[in-house]
C-alpha cells in the first residue's frame, strides 16, 4: 500500500509538473494551454515514452477536472448577454453548427459507423470554444471591433447549444432506441431537467444566497469560503439532477455556472469563488484531465486512418468556416467580415475535447476514431491565431474593420 501511494503521489507529481511545463510552453506560443497539456501526455504516455501510464485515481482526478472545467466554463456565460445579443451572433452560431453538424453526421454515415458514432462525430464537428476565442481576440487587440463581439457572441451561444444537443443526443444513447416513445421519453427527461433546473436558478438560489449574506451581515463577517462552499454544494446538486435524467454531470455543472454567474452576490465574495473556482479547475484537475487525454491518444491513426482524419480534417475547416460565412451573408456583416469570423469559430477546444472523451468512457466511439477527433480539435485551434491575423490584416487592406465605440461604429481611415 505505501509503494502504490508513493507511487501515485510520483505520478500526480509528474504529470503536474509536465502540465505545467507544455502548458506555459504553448501558451507562450499563442495557443491555449491544453494543447500543451495534451502534447505532455503523448509525449510521456503510452504512445511514446511511456513513463507515465493510466490509473484509477487520475480517473477520479480527471472526472472532476471536467466538472469543475464546465463550472468554470458557465461562469464565463451570461444569461442575460445570451437574450441580448444581436441577429448576427444567432445567424453565426447557426451556421456554424449545421453545416459542420451535418458534415460530420455524412462522414460517419459513409465510412459505415453506427448512428450514435456519426452523432459524436457530427457533434465533435460542430462546437467551438469561447474561451479559446478570448484569448485569440485579446491577444490580437480586437476586443473592440465588430467582428470580435459577433464572434464571442456566436461562440457564447454555440457552446450552450451545443450542451443542449448533446444532452439530446447522450440521452438517445442511453435509451439505445430510435423508436418515437424512445425519442420522446429522451426529450421529455432533458426538457424536464432545463425546466427543474430554471425554476431553481430563477426563484430558489436568490433567496438561498440572499439568506447567506444576511447571515454574514447579522453576525459582522464576509465569509467568502461559506459561499464558496454553497457554490460548490449548487453546483453538485445540479450535476445530481442531470445524472438522475440520464445526462452527464457536466450539463449539470455548466448551467450551475451560468446560474452562479448571476448571482448578484457582493462582488468581492463572487470575485473569491470565481477565482478558487478557476484556480481549482485551470491549475489543478484540469491538466491533468488534458494529460491523461494524451495517454488514450493513439498515433496509429497518422498511418492506418490518414485518409479519414484527412476527410475529417477537411469538413471541419470548410464546414465550420463557411457555414459561419454563409449565414453572416444575410446580416449588416460584410462577407468579408463573415468569412474572418468563420476563420475564428473553426478551433475548437475544450468542450468539444470533453464530449469525446465521455463518448469513448461510454464506449460509444472507438480509441481510433476519439484520436481522430482529438487531432481534429488540435490542428483547428491551432490554425486560428494565424488565420485570423491574416484575416484581420485582410479587413484593414480593405477599410472593412469596424470598431466600436459606444453604440457608434467606425471603419478605419
Amino acid at each position: 500500500m505505501v509503494e502504490s501511494t508513493g507511487f501515485d503521489v510520483l505520478s500526480l507529481l509528474l504529470i503536474l509538473t509536465l502540465a505545467w511545463v507544455f502548458g506555459n510552453g504553448a501558451e507562450r506560443l499563442g495557443y491555449p494551454a491544453l494543447m500543451g497539456e495534451i502534447l505532455a501526455g503523448i509525449v510521456f504516455g503510452p504512445a511514446l515514452l511511456g513513463l507515465l501510464r493510466p490509473a484509477p485515481f487520475l480517473d477520479v482526478f480527471s472526472e472532476l477536472g471536467v466538472f469543475l472545467l464546465m463550472v468554470y466554463v458557465g461562469m464565463e456565460v451570461d444569461l442575460h448577454d445570451l437574450f441580448e445579443l444581436g441577429p448576427q451572433s444567432l445567424m453565426i452560431a447557426v451556421g456554424g453548427f449545421l453545416l459542420p453538424f451535418g458534415l460530420g453526421y455524412l462522414i460517419g454515415e459513409y465510412v459505415g459507423a453506427t448512428l450514435e458514432e456519426a452523432l459524436f462525430i457530427g457533434i465533435a464537428m460542430a462546437a467551438t470554444s469561447l474561451a479559446t476565442k478570448s484569448r485569440i481576440l485579446v491577444d490580437l487587440g480586437l476586443l473592440d471591433t465588430r467582428i470580435a463581439g459577433v464572434l464571442l457572441g456566436g461562440a457564447l451561444l454555440s457552446d450552450v447549444g451545443i450542451m443542449v444537443v448533446f444532452a439530446g443526443v447522450l440521452g438517445f444513447v442511453e435509451t439505445g432506441s430510435v423508436t418515437p416513445v424512445g425519442l420522446a421519453t429522451v426529450v421529455a427527461k432533458a426538457l424536464g431537467f432545463f425546466v427543474v433546473v430554471l425554476l431553481i436558478g430563477e426563484y430558489l438560489l436568490p433567496v438561498l444566497w440572499r439568506r447567506l449574506e444576511s447571515l454574514m451581515q447579522r453576525y459582522g463577517f464576509v465569509d467568502k469560503t461559506s459561499a464558496f462552499s454553497v457554490a460548490l454544494l449548487v453546483a453538485l446538486s445540479f450535476a445530481y439532477l442531470a445524472a438522475a435524467v440520464d445526462l452527464h454531470m457536466i450539463i449539470g455543472g455548466f448551467v450551475a455556472g451560468m446560474y452562479l454567474r448571476q448571482a448578484q452576490l457582493e462582488p468581492d465574495i463572487y470575485d473569491h469563488m470565481h477565482d478558487v473556482i478557476y484556480d481549482l479547475a485551470m491549475g489543478f484537475f484540469a491538466p491533468i484531465f488534458f494529460v491523461t487525454i494524451g495517454f488514450e491518444l493513439t498515433l496509429n491513426v497518422f498511418t492506418e486512418d490518414l485518409a479519414l482524419l484527412s476527410i475529417v480534417l477537411a469538413a471541419a475547416f470548410v464546414g465550420k468556416i463557411v457555414g459561419s460565412w454563409l449565414f453572416a451573408v444575410p446580416t449588416k456583416l460584410t462577407s468579408r467580415e463573415g468569412l474572418v469570423i468563420g476563420f475564428g469559430m473553426n478551433g475548437r477546444g475544450t468542450v468539444e475535447i470533453i464530449i469525446v472523451s465521455i463518448g469513448l468512457s461510454a464506449g460509444v466511439i472507438t480509441q481510433e476514431l476519439f484520436s481522430i477527433l482529438v487531432f481534429m480539435a488540435i490542428f483547428t485551434t491551432a490554425l486560428v491565431p494565424a488565420t485570423m491575423k491574416l484575416g484581420v490584416d485582410w479587413l484593414e487592406r480593405a477599410d472593412e474593420l469596424v470598431y466600436m465605440t459606444g453604440d457608434a461604429e467606425t471603419g478605419l481611415d
